[in-house]
């Protein structure tokens, strides 16, 4: 391959239509825009949304809901996760969030609630930001107890 020899690929060969260059061209007079209105004439824009004056759809449709901003979102973790950690002897007798956080169950920044589905076997002292009445009941009758962090 030589620099005489390279060719540019056929798409590249496709000539620009040239726009409002005389009637002969196909492309004259208006250009490709129609007959008058708005969308034909030069810097026409138009806002988001915009539906031609009619009521548009995001003002039509009501509004409802409530974001609370102070809400805390918790990660749920259930016994029968931790009851999986500890027989894959990834967790000994005490479970914070480092240990969670370790094998993957929860993120970096994540709050702990431990919520109660499935079963505990083991006696644990685990350490989470909440609990629910039902966790702390199966731990304790595991033998276990909590600690809020």
């Amino acid at each position: 391959m030589k620099l005489h020899n390279l060719k540019a690929p056929a798409p590249n060969k496709k000539t620009p239509k040239r726009v409002g260059r005389g009637e002969g061209s196909g492309l004259g007079q208006q250009s490709g825009r129609g007959h008058k209105g708005q969308k034909s004439r030069s810097g026409y824009s138009y806002k988001q949304g915009f539906e031609g004056g009619q009521m548009p759809l995001q003002r039509r449709v009501p509004k409802f809901g409530f974001k609370n901003p102070f809400r805390t979102e918790y990660k749920a973790v259930n016994l029968d996760t931790i009851q999986q950690l500890v027989e894959e002897k990834k967790v000994e007798s005490t479970v914070t969030l480092k240990d969670l956080r370790d094998a993957g169950v929860i993120g970096k920044k994540d709050l702990v609630k431990v919520l109660g589905r499935g079963e505990l076997s083991a006696a644990l002292t685990i350490e989470a930001n909440a609990f629910s009445k039902s966790a702390v009941d199966q731990i304790e009758k595991a033998g276990g107890s909590t600690k809020i962090v």
